[in-house]
């Protein structure tokens, strides 16, 4: 019996930690301007997520009762009520 790696996830992880060290990196040691920094975290923080959702949470799988779309629209539909709620909370003072 041979056991195979799970080379993608390996390649997912290390890929995802080089990732969080150099949106790090950009914040802590870079001398670069603020509004530099901010795209530079907001790039690496898009493909970070792109990373995670074809290498992790199966986004090209395919199936009876698979619907990754469906759930990915339905968490952000969630996602933007909760940001605009406590956006709302913090700009009004409640």
């Amino acid at each position: 019996m041979t056991r195979k790696l799970p080379i993608k996830h390996i390649i997912g992880y290390v890929t995802s930690v080089a990732l969080t060290f150099a949106a790090a990196w950009a914040a802590l040691g870079s001398n670069l301007s603020v509004t530099w920094i901010l795209i530079s975290i907001f790039a690496l923080a898009i493909i970070q997520a792109a990373i995670q959702l074809f290498l992790f949470m199966h986004l090209t799988e395919s199936g009876i009762g698979n619907t990754p779309w469906n759930m990915m629209f339905h968490g952000a539909v969630i996602a933007a009520i909760l940001v605009a709620g406590s956006l709302f909370v913090m700009s009004f003072g409640f």
